[in-house]
């Protein structure tokens, strides 16, 4: 057996309970892949695109439905270290990915103010003009269970509002186009385990300036405060990250100071005298 045979054998076997059925799960529930879907699967080249791109794989494989899927990766500048090691993942994936250059990391190198946002800006430009061209009416990332939760209370703590990252949007400049995450679902702990049980190596990050970044410094990103966070809240209440999940799916708008609708408040007191519940 080959052993790209025998990490796909362990996301439908040995990991199907924490990784393929959780996927298949957000798939259905939240309508991510429908008949005949055409989807852009994003590689950056870590271990929750990387897995993404497999699970999407076994679903047209074993799937009740047919749809297309390209594997696809944006090198926005990347080392030829980075880059070497993004293509032989995927040789030892089996997976057919397609490569195409944006060299966003020149445009963005001398900027001083928010590098990170401009590049994440530009990336998200790229690759829906990609998915245009490929034919794509659908774009496939590999943001996670975790990444949600950390989004909920980054947006909490410091954009001072309730919003969290939504299993699939529409595009708003790009007609026809849709955003999904079908690892939606899944745990981090679970890529990890697969990660490890495999003996596979990914890149963490190929970003120039992360590269450079010390690890005090990168101790002191917010998104790792609140990781940290959350895993000492978990030594008191082991569930607080999935009851923080269900929260959102669970809002009690008549026990909220405010909602913020289609970019319109709406404060408490505008049905106020209509509404009739004790604390």
């Amino acid at each position: 057996m080959e052993k790209y045979q025998e990490i796909e054998r362990s996301i439908i076997k040995k990991f199907r309970r924490e990784i393929f059925s959780k996927f298949v799960k957000a798939v259905q529930e939240y309508e991510l892949i429908q008949e005949n879907d055409n989807i852009m699967v994003c590689i950056s080249g870590g271990k929750d695109s990387f897995l993404l791109a497999k699970c999407i794989q076994e679903l047209i494989r074993h799937g009740k439905f047919p749809f297309q899927a390209h594997y696809v990766v944006m090198d926005p500048g990347y080392s030829p270290r980075n880059r070497k090691m993004i293509e032989e993942n995927a040789q030892l994936l089996n997976i057919p990915i397609e490569i195409f250059e944006s060299d966003i990391f020149s445009i963005v190198t001398n900027i001083e103010n928010s590098p990170c946002y401009l590049c994440a800006r530009m990336r998200r430009g790229f690759l829906y003009n990609r998915a245009k061209e490929l034919g794509c009416n659908k774009i496939a990332l590999g943001h996670h269970f975790d990444d949600v939760i950390e989004t909920t209370l980054l947006s909490m703590f410091y954009g001072s509002e309730i919003k969290t990252m939504m299993p699939k949007l529409h595009s708003i400049h790009f007609e026809g186009l849709e955003l999904i995450r079908p690892l939606y679902l899944v745990r981090e702990e679970s890529i990890l385990s697969w990660k490890n049980y495999n003996e596979l190596t990914f890149l963490n990050c190929a970003c120039r300036f992360t590269e450079k970044t010390t690890y005090e410094n990168m101790h002191e990103s917010k998104r790792l405060e609140i990781k940290n966070l959350i895993k000492e809240l978990k030594k008191v209440n082991k569930d607080v990250d999935y009851n923080i999940f269900k929260a959102l799916d669970n809002i009690n708008v008549n026990g909220v100071l405010g909602i913020k609708k289609e970019g319109v408040y709406h404060s408490f007191l505008e049905d106020y005298d209509k509404v009739k519940e004790e604390e």
